[in-house]
């Protein structure tokens, strides 16, 4: 059985701890590797070697730091179907889905690539009297990234290449669950000639993100995952007085009204709620078609769509339609939410639990009709695919509905009219919009930016955002008086 190791200072090794997880493919059930659960030891020993490679790497030149991450670049195309490859492996994508995470990432890498126009500062000549201001944007020293299962590849992405781009050093914490892509990204990187010490991997639970989290040698945590825990790293990082991004749950709003285009938002709607099974904080997991009979239609259209969807073992099926969840946890976890649902006066529109491979943590795809805010369909995040339909009837009223969220994520309307469509982008609160757009999650030149308890900070992953973040700005104002100058005959 594999084992995963730690990162340390350029050096890869299996740490002497007691304690191990099982690693899965969720698409048959099998135990495919073990990862170490560390603790403060192990957290102590990556933060020393990060510490003694930002004294060199926080120095170099940003176009030289800039070389190391186009090299990067050429490295992941080169690996790129081995990498979708293996996160179709441990998560259970299907090989597409797959390829969508990897290939996010490494915009991310391209993005970080113009770090050295990214990161210059500004400057004003005479800004007083014989007096010059110049800004500038310098590293932090070591930053952490903790990440989560649902996306092996991107979500990882989104953190070090910038950080390092911006001459930081890097802890990296993946989830426990998927270690094996985040292991692969930085033996890549290594290959591509990064630095011993600059890009470090801990592997653990909850003891590494506290250990990480209130290290006095770390600098800035982002963070990725549920509600719960981003409140959490939020919380104590900033009480060590540690820089914090942490983005959270969701609860996504598909609002459908009645001259929406039937054919592309039919497909919208089915890959926003059940592509990557629905394990994603964009995933649309409230429909909401405006209009009785408008929501009667619906209700059709997607249970026939639901019907000829295909699940199947994603790591030799190509063609699937959906893959499993990650792990029996998450699996029994949605099934609750149907089932509850039915108690709280849900009506299963279509029910896709007794179509499941009889291996792998498979739960079929369901739509839940008449379902209502008051409902723990409605107000909490399931993260599985599961679809509520809720019947609102006027736009005014589903935008109220949707504001009612504590969630703050994003929320997608289907129309051809541009009034409606200016309507709900004034109005609706959150961060992430979609005008016919079924999942609206930014490209990697624009920032991630969830609202309310979908994020916790001020500054975003991703974009001119991660920059600042991954920085600090400092000003100088230079004043060199020129009666010295006359003063010296000169």
């Amino acid at each position: 059985m594999t084992i995963i190791p730690n990162l340390t200072a350029g050096r890869w090794s299996v740490p002497a701890v007691d304690a191990f997880g099982d690693v899965f493919n969720p698409s048959r059930g099998e135990v495919i590797a073990r990862v170490p659960l560390g603790g403060a030891v192990e957290v102590d020993a990556a933060v020393l070697a990060a510490k003694k490679a930002f004294a060199t790497w926080g120095n170099l030149p940003a176009p030289k730091r800039a070389t190391y991450l186009f090299r990067y670049r050429e490295v992941l195309e080169r690996h790129f179907e081995e990498l979708a490859r293996l996160v179709t492996r441990e998560n259970g994508k299907t090989l597409d889905e797959a390829k969508g995470d990897v290939r996010r990432g490494i915009e991310v890498v391209e993005f970080a690539c113009g770090i050295a126009h990214l990161q210059k500062g500004e400057s004003l000549p005479q800004v007083a009297d014989q007096i010059d201001a110049v800004t500038m944007r310098e590293p932090l020293g070591v930053c952490v990234g903790i990440t989560p299962f649902n996306f092996p590849a991107m979500v990882p992405m989104w953190m070090f290449p910038l950080a390092i781009a911006c001459g930081n050093t890097f802890i990296l914490k993946p989830s426990e669950k998927v270690p094996l892509t985040a292991q692969r990204l930085a033996e890549l990187f290594l290959e591509a000639g990064l630095p011993e010490g600059v890009l470090n991997v801990v592997h653990g639970g909850r003891e590494v993100v506290d250990a990480l989290c209130s290290h006095r040698g770390v600098s800035a945590v982002s963070f990725v995952g549920s509600s719960r825990i981003a409140e959490h790293v939020y919380t104590l990082a900033c009480r060590h007085g540690k820089r914090v991004q942490a983005a959270g749950g969701a609860k996504n709003v598909l609002l459908v009204m009645p001259d929406a285009d039937p054919e592309p938002t039919l497909k919208a709607i089915l890959g926003s709620s059940f592509g990557c099974a629905g394990q994603r904080c964009m995933a649309g997991s409230v429909l909401m078609p405006v209009g009785k009979s408008n929501a009667d239609t619906w209700r059709e259209r997607v249970a026939e769509a639901l019907g000829k969807f295909q699940l199947d073992d994603t790591s030799v099926n190509e063609r699937a339609d959906m893959g499993p969840v990650i792990d029996a946890g998450a699996q029994e976890r949605v099934r609750s939410f149907v089932a509850h649902a039915s108690s709280e006066g849900g009506a299963l529109a279509y029910d896709g639990r007794g179509r499941e491979p009889a291996q792998g943590f498979f739960v079929g795809p369901t739509l839940v009709d008449n379902v209502t805010p008051s409902m723990r369909l409605f107000r909490e995040e399931v993260f599985g695919p599961v679809l509520s339909l809720v019947r609102p009837p006027t736009l005014d009223e589903a935008i109220a509905t949707m504001n009612g969220l504590t969630f703050g994520n994003g929320a997608s309307i289907f129309t051809s009219s541009g009034a409606a469509a200016r309507q709900f982008v004034r109005e609706i609160q959150c961060g992430m919009l979609g005008v016919n757009v079924g999942v609206p999650a930014p490209m990697a030149l624009f920032s991630f930016s969830g609202w309310n308890q979908s994020f916790f900070g001020d500054l975003h992953v991703q974009g001119i955002e991660g920059v600042m973040f991954y920085t600090r700005q400092k000003m100088v104002l230079s004043r060199w008086d020129k009666n010295y100058v006359r003063s010296q005959g000169w």
